[in-house]
């Protein structure tokens, strides 16, 4: 499921919980609604909320690291990426081709992180932009001198960075929200939203004020879920930074 209806499902058990609060309170005897019950509902809910406050504080704290990290990863990798050209130029003419290797390699990591904006150079055939195909042709490459060697050496370092980054980012694209522990916070919230229907005056101001609770809390679902999506939902990393590097390749 999407993030959007991920939160339409915790903003719908929410008001739901708030209206059945309200019909119980219309339907259950009067000694049901006593001070002592009350009091008593009220401490119960009181763990409930210190729970709920305390699991989604958590889950913001998580994405929230995890898309930082990512953020960070990849304008390390945007450096590299330049670092590395400019190694090969100082090289010499023969990276001519490594380089050029280099440069589909970005534009084809950027139409397949941010597939809703291509890049112009968007139809590179993938077999030709991969990064095992950059290690092959500094690894061809025939150094006449130590210092060409060092800078081969330094090269293929550099790319086998990039290649373990490239990875470590796919592969944190796929991580999400445990399901089953989100079950569990939509569970307390949805007996949160009843409790407060439950001994709430039925008013308009009451209405508005659980509507915008439920939306507070369904809005909150919806960035955790987002930000575990960097590179797919609404709140997407920037590709700025490999768009700078981009630019100053081949320069």
């Amino acid at each position: 499921m999407s993030s959007i209806a991920i939160s339409s499902v915790v903003l719908a058990c929410a008001v739901g919980g708030a209206l059945v609060g309200i019909f119980l309170r219309s339907v259950l005897p009067g000694h049901h609604l006593a001070p002592e019950s009350k009091g008593v509902v009220t401490a119960g809910m009181g763990l409930v909320a210190t729970l709920a406050a305390l699991v989604l504080g958590l889950l913001i704290a998580s994405p929230k690291g995890s898309y930082d990290t990512q953020g960070s990863e990849l304008t390390e990798m945007s450096a590299k990426v330049v670092f590395l050209d400019r190694v090969l130029a100082h090289y010499g003419p023969e990276t001519k081709e490594a380089r050029e290797v280099l440069r589909r390699s970005v534009v084809r990591f950027l139409d397949q992180m941010w597939p809703n904006d291509r890049t112009s150079a968007s139809g590179t055939e993938p077999g030709s932009a991969g990064a095992e195909v950059l290690v092959d042709k500094i690894q061809e490459l025939s150094p006449k001198n130590d210092a060409q060697r060092t800078i081969q050496a330094q090269a293929f370092s550099i790319v086998m960075t990039l290649a373990q980054t490239r990875w470590l980012i796919y592969e944190q694209n796929v991580t999400s929200v445990s399901m089953p522990l989100l079950m569990v916070l939509t569970f307390w919230i949805t007996a949160l939203f009843i409790s407060f229907g439950l001994f709430a005056p039925f008013n308009a101001t009451t209405v508005v004020s659980l509507l915008v609770s439920a939306l507070s809390v369904s809005g909150a679902i919806f960035l955790i879920l987002e930000m575990y999506m960097p590179y797919k939902g609404l709140i997407q990393v920037s590709n700025a930074p490999l768009r700078a590097a981009l630019a100053q390749l081949g320069k």
